[in-house]
């Protein structure tokens, strides 16, 4: 079945942002007119497989999902209530819902960009116009990550904000669709930018090759790779590795977290999901 809605997935749109974009919004994070039908099938498709690992204790899609939306979502609301952050581009925001979200929570306080490739990226106006889920502070643009400058780059996009406001750049379930050369120079794409605000900081969730969960690190990985039909890199051995990469990027303070390091704080950080991954937190100087 699922190679069947695999080949019948158009519109430009991942697999996963369909499947993502349909948690979010089942678990009421996002608006319901950002689901699609075959982010519906999708989920229907996976869901007793992810109800049996529920049930014998093992780590599941769903739960993992959740658990990193809420680490990026607890860490970026802590950078805007403590005054450090009032803009947000988030790159290949796909089918997220956190603009909506964190626009509504927040109002005139923050602006929000969502930036993804065109086709996504025209796609996800017409949806958020259609149901009338975009504020005036919240947009989305045409943007090329990989790309250094000029048109449909980042670095012309951050040109449009506020250089006396603090941004933060997202990126969730992107880095590790990349090879580890791809990354690094994105990353340093992002200091750039950053660097050009009184506070720059960088929130992104990271599969890594070895750590204490490696065998149910890889299990996640190859499932991934299975459901979107190419490479998922593991780049890192372990979080030094990566923060240490970050910095030779150009940030200042890099960590990683667990989103089981927030267990008893974030309802979803619990359990063997929540140790499949490891979110970055990383700020320029």
């Amino acid at each position: 079945m699922i190679r069947e809605l695999l080949q019948a997935s158009s519109d430009r749109i991942s697999p996963t942002a369909h499947y993502t974009g349909y948690v979010w919004v089942r678990n009421g994070l996002s608006h319901p007119g950002l689901a699609t039908n075959a982010g519906r099938l999708f989920y229907n498709a996976l869901a007793p497989a992810n109800a049996a690992s529920a049930r014998l204790g093992q780590a599941h899609l769903e739960h993992y999902l959740l658990a990193r939306h809420e680490v990026i979502d607890h860490l970026l609301t802590e950078a805007i209530e403590q005054g450090h952050v009032a803009q947000v581009i988030e790159v290949a925001a796909g089918l997220s819902g956190r603009g909506w979200r964190f626009t509504r929570r927040f109002g005139d306080a923050i602006t929000y960009v969502e930036a993804d490739l065109p086709g996504m990226a025209e796609r996800k106006r017409r949806m958020l116009n259609t149901t009338g889920a975009r504020g005036p502070n919240h947009r989305v643009e045409d943007v090329d990550a990989m790309r250094d400058s000029g048109p449909d780059s980042l670095a012309e996009l951050a040109t449009s904000l506020d250089p006396s406001k603090g941004l933060a750049i997202i990126t969730e379930g992107l880095v590790n669709y990349f090879d580890i050369a791809s990354v690094q120079a994105m990353w340093s794409r992002f200091t750039d930018v950053l660097s050009g605000f009184p506070t720059g900081l960088y929130l992104s969730d990271i599969h890594l090759g070895s750590n204490t969960e490696g065998r149910l690190n890889r299990t996640a990985v190859a499932l991934l790779s299975a459901f979107v039909r190419g490479q998922v890199h593991l780049h890192f051995t372990g979080p030094q590795d990566a923060e240490a990469a970050l910095r030779k990027a150009g940030f200042a303070e890099a960590t990683l977290r667990r989103p089981d390091d927030f267990a008893g704080t974030l309802p979803h950080c619990t359990g063997r999901s929540a140790r499949a991954n490891h979110i970055i937190a990383a700020s320029v100087g």
